[in-house]
């Protein structure tokens, strides 16, 4: 089958049960995500010290994930060694390095660039520290937890795909395929928009940043609509996470180009209120639920502490929360 005949082959209708079906499948499975979590009162880190790594804390996933690990280790009878490298590749390295030489029970690292902390994690590996991951695709780590990153990228791109009716041209933040996650959703948004011919990327793609992420997104978005003033030229906005939509989702309704829809990841609670809002150009934003992926990687902990076998990957089931239903993801979540 041809690129194109797949393209054609599939119309708005299918897209829109596709999407539907997506949602609904990830619904069900957070339900299931939190009974689990529910079942793990066995579990103990007592005399235990167990050391966490955040890359930073300044983003609600991170400081949610983060907060919950501190809470959790606790809960479980463990002393917490939980340092924050706020956004600082050197001081990341450097507390990862002192975290190794206290020799903790276990290291549990928050995020990263790849080439930054793997060496380390190696190092802790090699002596004799296990060490297991949020969201960090290592060969060193045991096990990671995360979201199925997978799922999140095909989901969030089918509903874009859908809502622009199959076709026109699309801007993408990419500025942190360095970062495993952020990877697997842009190889899945590009995977999902080869079969559909009429839609195109624009080139050059955006490069999202840290620190300022959103007034730099905001700038980006409003120079780009300065070239592109034709309502209808550009249809939507995609980025990895949901603070690059932020600063876009701002600048397309400050411009007056509400016909453009904007996607991202993570639910954040100020993205999801303009998802909320009928008048936003907020699409979509796949909602994770960090504070259970963060409780979930430190009972891994006890589990491998234990003596029992993980798995390499651990899923945390996500919501994509759309126009139609945003109210209810949020109540799930708990985000008011």
């Amino acid at each position: 089958m041809t690129q194109e005949k797949a393209g054609q082959g599939v119309g708005r209708r299918d897209l829109l049960k596709f999407s539907a079906v997506a949602g609904a499948a990830l619904a069900g499975a957070s339900l299931i995500g939190s009974r689990t979590a529910a079942a793990e009162d066995g579990l103990s880190l007592k005399g235990k010290r167990i050391a966490i790594s955040a890359t930073g804390t300044d983003h609600f996933f991170d400081l949610q994930a983060y907060n919950a690990q501190i809470e959790e280790v606790k809960r479980l009878g463990g002393e917490p060694i939980a340092v924050d490298a706020g956004r600082n590749d050197g001081k990341l390295v450097s507390q990862l390095q002192t975290l190794i030489a206290q020799k903790p029970d276990a290291i549990v690292q928050i995020l990263g660039t790849l080439s930054v902390i793997d060496p380390w994690l190696k190092k802790a590996r090699d002596a004799g520290i296990p060490v297991l991951t949020v969201d960090v695709g290592s060969t060193n780590s045991i096990n990671n937890t995360t979201s199925d990153n997978w799922g999140i990228g095909k989901d969030l791109a089918l509903q874009l795909v859908s809502d622009i009716g199959g076709e026109g041209n699309i801007v993408v933040f990419n500025g942190f395929y360095g970062v495993t996650p952020c990877a697997i959703r842009y190889d899945q948004l590009v995977n999902v928009v080869k079969y559909f011919p009429k839609v195109k990327i624009l080139e050059p793609e955006l490069r999202d940043v840290i620190p300022n992420t959103v007034q730099d997104a905001f700038t980006q978005i409003t120079a780009l609509l300065n070239k592109y003033p034709e309502k209808g030229s550009i249809k939507a906005i995609w980025s990895a996470w949901d603070i690059p939509q932020l600063g876009a989702t701002q600048a397309v309704a400050a411009a007056g180009r509400n016909e453009i829809r904007t996607y991202g990841v993570d639910g954040s609670p100020e993205v999801l209120q303009l998802v909320a809002d009928p008048n936003s150009p907020a699409g979509a934003d796949v909602a994770q639920q960090p504070a259970e992926i963060g409780r979930t990687a430190i009972q891994n902990v006890a589990r491998l502490l234990a003596g029992q076998t993980l798995p390499r990957e651990t899923y945390v089931p996500a919501l994509i929360a759309n126009k139609a239903n945003v109210n209810e993801v949020s109540k799930k979540l708990g985000i008011g």
